[in-house]
């Protein structure tokens, strides 16, 4: 018996151009953006681009990790802005905390 395991979000992992994505969503949102990259409407496209919201930490002996929020694309547009995208299905409470995070830095989320 096969048995198949059911993420916790019910997203379905799917592989588009060798890159693997949580999500179906998260896939054609890619589709788009290469498609558009390719018609000249957006340029330097990236993905999983990490910001670096609170540096790493030392107190004492421990040594605390930088907290990052990871975009899951960053592009330029045609006006030369760069736009910074989450593909999102479920927004988690650790999710919202960084959009607000990054929008203390001056660095808004497009959420699509």
């Amino acid at each position: 018996m096969v048995m198949r395991v059911i993420s916790k979000y019910r997203n379905q992992p799917v592989e588009v151009d060798g890159i693997k994505f949580p999500s179906k969503k998260e896939a054609r949102r890619y589709a788009e953006l290469k498609l558009l990259e390719r018609a000249g409407e957006i340029k330097d496209l990236r993905l999983q681009v990490p910001f670096e919201l609170v540096p790493a930490q030392r107190g004492g002996m421990r040594k605390e990790r930088p907290v990052t929020y990871l975009a899951d694309f960053v592009y330029i547009d045609k006006s030369g802005s760069t736009i910074i995208e989450d593909t999102k299905g479920v927004k988690t409470k650790d999710y919202v905390i960084k959009r607000k995070m990054m929008k203390m830095l001056n660095l808004e989320v497009t959420e699509v």
